[in-house]
């Protein structure tokens, strides 16, 4: 009992942690900054050079050490679920259209994935600066006409950031994803939109399947009616602790990787809802943290929803029709 226990221990304080840094990230970034800053300090002093080199490298360049991070997510999950998941509802007789259908969404969802990676975002150049700028009108509240990027040395268009990790700035920027090692912007959000639900879908389908197998384990072996001695020598009656209990130890692989789908799918569904949101009503993560820092901090109106939407379905059309969108408002 003790390890499951443990175990229960790890993913509510990996949840909490998570949460906590969604809530204080988007509250304020000035005392987030500060906790990393001490953080990194404190870890610059028992990392060696040649880690910490590497480190930054990672987070503050452009890298594809999490391209590959999750390519070996993905590999060690369907190799789990191929060696052992896979045979063992073959055997117990499972619809094999259920058991394949795993297969079929992860290739999707790595077809979206390496659009994303190659997708150029929409960066501003000096051939498409003059056009970007006829794009979006400025709301003089967080994106002003006339202002010049200081790094690129171009006229920023509307609702165009400059990202320091790829070094330009990209039109209608919403966030640079480690990930996919490339900008979110005007023309590859949508493939980071279908990316996150093919995810989603997936992720929900191996954890469906491993459930489904479980189940059939439980009800074919009867645990549900089983009873055993207790150390005071009393007959008991078999609970939901035990039987989760026996199939950690009986398969702890699959265990482990139901519970890694299932937190996995906790925080991949709030962030999907949160695009989805931020899609529909035509906002970008730049402006969602502009609009919650200076609101509170200057009383500014929440502005950018109301300058930039055109209604349910001209917002879905944005990000699915970028091109037809731009030559319609040029």
């Amino acid at each position: 009992m003790d390890f499951l226990w443990l175990f229960l221990m790890y993913v509510m304080f990996l949840v909490i942690c998570v949460s906590a840094l969604c809530l204080c990230s988007g509250r304020s970034n000035t005392n987030l900054d500060r906790i990393f800053q001490r953080a990194e300090k404190v870890i610059s002093l028992v990392l060696p050079t040649w880690l910490q080199r590497n480190y930054n490298n990672i987070v503050y360049e452009r890298s594809a050490a999490f391209v590959v991070t999750h390519l070996v997510l993905d590999a060690l999950v369907f190799a789990e679920y191929t060696w052992e998941v896979f045979g063992y509802c073959l055997e117990l007789e499972i619809n094999w259209l259920y058991l394949i259908t795993p297969y079929i969404l992860v290739t999707i969802k790595l077809c979206f994935f390496f659009m994303c990676c190659v997708t150029d975002p929409g960066k501003v150049t000096k051939e498409n600066a003059d056009s970007y700028t006829q794009v979006y009108k400025y709301d003089n509240v967080f994106f002003h006409q006339g202002k010049k990027c200081p790094t690129c040395h171009l006229m920023k268009p509307a609702r165009s950031k400059h990202c320091g990790v790829c070094g330009s700035c990209v039109q209608r920027f919403d966030h640079h994803c480690v990930w996919v090692n490339n900008c979110i912007g005007a023309f590859n959000t949508r493939y980071f939109l279908l990316y996150l639900l093919s995810l989603n879908l997936t992720v929900i389908c191996l954890a469906a399947v491993i459930s489904a197998f479980l189940l059939q384990v439980v009800l074919l072996s009867h645990m549900m009616t089983a009873s055993y001695i207790d150390p005071e020598g009393q007959q008991q009656i078999v609970g939901i602790i035990f039987i989760v209990q026996h199939l950690f130890l009986t398969f702890p692989r699959i265990l482990f990787t139901l519970g890694f789908l299932l937190i996995l799918l906790l925080l991949l569904g709030g962030y999907s809802c949160f695009v989805l949101y931020l899609c529909c009503i035509n906002q970008t993560t730049n402006e969602w943290y502009k609009t919650r820092k200076h609101s509170s901090t200057a009383g500014l109106p929440f502005g950018s929803p109301k300058v930039y939407s055109r209604g349910f379905l001209g917002n879905v059309q944005e990000i699915f029709q970028p091109h037809n969108y731009y030559k319609k408002d040029r």
